[in-house]
């Protein structure tokens, strides 16, 4: 029972239920709205005329970041010298050739090299590993020869780099575009039709093929004593570094 003076109000539920419903339906023309106005473009775009061509274009370059490993052992001088001494002496010579040790000087993890010392020799603790950063070819050869010269056989080269690949890439891309659009504009000049804007670009791949694998030209990376000095004095180049870039573009036909 209502209290007295108080009528019952049968409006208010009426009104939310409409308020809901409008809510409701203006949602579902906005939807409408939108859906109509991507089939349109999607529609539009489909009735240009255009044409689609794809351009590759590629480039080498000289890799100017050289990593070396080297593993350092008493087994390699049958125990005449320690590790010690043979990093001391390691270090001593690089410093002589110039080089920045606490830039381009790092230890390695070693638990992957001494698993099989560890398994054979029982010297899992007469061993160092190291890696050296070199930015030329020619460095790397000498580095090799002189280490030799004092008991340090166990070098690789490990891997190539070249520093600025993301700027080289950048500009491949671009080449490849003007190469698209250069052959899309040879493609319709027999038609008496000219290339419009681009109204599609893929960037379809940017591969990087580094060649140096354990591998450069004149230099052995085992048994380095068989080198002779005029060698490694003479110019000595790694294999070059292959970048290329590939695109998709569609270009509207006037």
């Amino acid at each position: 029972m209502l209290p007295i003076g108080r009528t019952l109000d049968v409006t208010r539920p009426l009104y939310s239920i409409n308020l809901y419903i409008m809510k409701t339906v203006l949602i579902i023309l906005g939807m409408l709205v939108t859906l109509n106005l991507a089939s349109a473009q999607s529609k539009n775009f489909i009735d240009q005329p255009f044409i689609e061509t794809s351009a590759k274009v590629d480039t080498l370059i000289t890799p100017d970041r050289i990593y070396m490993s080297i593993l350092i052992s008493e087994n390699d001088t049958k125990g005449k010298q320690t590790v010690e001494e043979l990093e001391r002496n390691m270090l001593q010579k690089l410093e002589l050739m110039g080089i920045d040790l606490s830039k381009q000087l790092t230890l390695s993890d070693l638990s992957s090299n001494f698993k099989k010392y560890f398994l054979r020799k029982q010297d899992i603790l007469k061993a160092k590993s190291f890696e050296l950063l070199v930015y030329d070819a020619k460095t790397a050869g000498q580095i090799i020869y002189e280490f030799e010269g004092i008991g340090i056989s166990n070098v690789d080269l490990d891997r190539t780099e070249y520093s600025g690949i993301d700027e080289l890439k950048l500009e491949l891309k671009s080449l490849a575009i003007k190469k698209a659009k250069k052959q899309a504009i040879a493609m319709v000049k027999p038609l008496n039709q000219s290339v419009g804007r681009a109204i599609f670009i893929s960037d379809v791949q940017s591969d990087i093929v580094y060649a140096l694998q354990g591998r450069a030209a004149g230099i052995k990376i085992r048994g380095a004593s068989t080198l002779q000095q005029e060698t490694i004095e003479s110019p000595i180049e790694f294999e070059k570094i292959k970048v290329e870039s590939e695109v998709n573009v569609k270009f509207i036909i006037d």
